[in-house]
């Protein structure tokens, strides 16, 4: 959780020193480092006064810049399952599972950009119409049903 001092300055140039004395060139290959960690644990990581949405603009910014942003996507999807779901896709789909589920359905949906907000719509109704199966916990962008889901292609 941010101290109060997360807005103050230029948090873009904090954000990037933090990244550069931790000897990551990018926020991205940060990011990398840890897949699946979710966003607010990265920021804190970074220090008090850094917010998980700073993180997200930043790498939104660099994927925009890289036209990789279906990927952000994708990772964004797996940070947030492994906050929401640390088991993994549910094997029962009760009421406190559904609950969890929606959370990081809506989550997702409200971390994504614009130009993929349909296509996230979509991917969250193929995945309660047809489950993927239970303990399903992608790893990183690059999970095969991810990118089968929501392909490289950009919006």
């Amino acid at each position: 959780m941010s101290d109060g001092r997360t807005w103050r300055g230029n948090w873009r140039v904090c954000l990037y020193e933090r990244v550069r004395e931790r000897g990551f060139a990018s926020l991205t290959t940060f990011a990398e480092a840890r897949p699946a960690v979710p966003l607010y644990v990265l920021a804190e990581e970074l220090g008090k006064d850094i917010a998980g949405v700073q993180v997200l603009r930043g790498l939104l910014a660099e994927a925009e810049q890289r036209k990789q942003v279906s990927r952000l996507v994708r990772d964004v999807f797996v940070r947030q399952l492994s906050q929401s779901l640390p088991d993994g896709w549910p094997a029962v789909m009760d009421d406190a599972n559904r609950f969890k589920v929606a959370k990081a359905l809506g989550l997702w949906f409200a971390f994504t950009p614009e130009t993929h907000k349909e296509c996230v719509d979509r991917v969250g109704d193929a995945l309660l119409a047809t489950p993927p199966p239970p303990g399903w916990r992608p790893l990183g962008p690059d999970d095969e049903l991810l990118r089968t889901l929501l392909p490289d292609e950009e919006v």
